[in-house]
């Protein structure tokens, strides 16, 4: 059980249901009345954030969230799969669970599943890739000067944006929780 008063970012809880992750949260003491906790709460099934308040006193079952390690085989159709190089067991997740998760992660990757009770409920790439540019338009010399980006199809099939001097064939350092170009490999 953790009470309101020890939350912190990245406490997984369980409430109503469901299973939050705490993104944000502020214990406040104003001058007249009880001290209370406002926090900012990721659903972590849907992805749905909500705000909620919290007496410090109140207490909630802390949620466990297994991460394993996979290695994403291939996609057939809608269906993605994965297999775990520890047992070699194979796992397929439909399309629309995995959402965007796989836009920068190449076939035989490691990636990491989340999930509760034995559900999985998401997947997160590696935080760094490096990928090939497939395609992109060449780059003007002088048109730099406030550092101007192009559009680049990397070979997982993703759009980046990368700076003029980067051209097709290039391999690029990209971060996948925001899709930002970091340099040339």
């Amino acid at each position: 059980m953790v009470s309101a008063g020890d939350f912190r970012n990245g406490i997984t809880i369980e409430m109503d249901n469901q299973v939050y992750q705490i993104i944000e949260f502020q214990h406040v003491k104003p001058g007249k009345g009880a001290a209370f906790v406002r926090t900012k709460l990721k659903n972590i099934k849907n992805g749905g954030v909500v705000e909620k308040t919290f007496r410090p006193t109140e207490k909630y079952p802390s949620a466990h969230i297994e991460r394993s390690d996979m290695q994403y085989l291939y996609s057939d159709g809608d269906l993605f799969h994965f297999m775990n190089v520890d047992n070699y067991e194979q796992i397929a997740m439909a399309g629309e669970a995995i959402g965007d998760s796989l836009k920068f992660v190449k076939e035989n990757e490691m990636v990491k599943m989340l999930s509760h009770n034995g559900q999985v409920f998401t997947i997160e790439p590696p935080l760094f890739v490096e990928l090939v540019i497939n395609e992109t338009e060449p780059g003007f010399k002088g048109d730099t000067a406030q550092g101007a980006t192009k559009p680049a199809i990397v070979e997982t099939g993703a759009t980046v944006y990368v700076p003029l001097f980067v051209e097709q064939g290039d391999k690029i350092s990209i971060d996948t929780r925001s899709g930002d170009y970091i340099k040339r490999v």
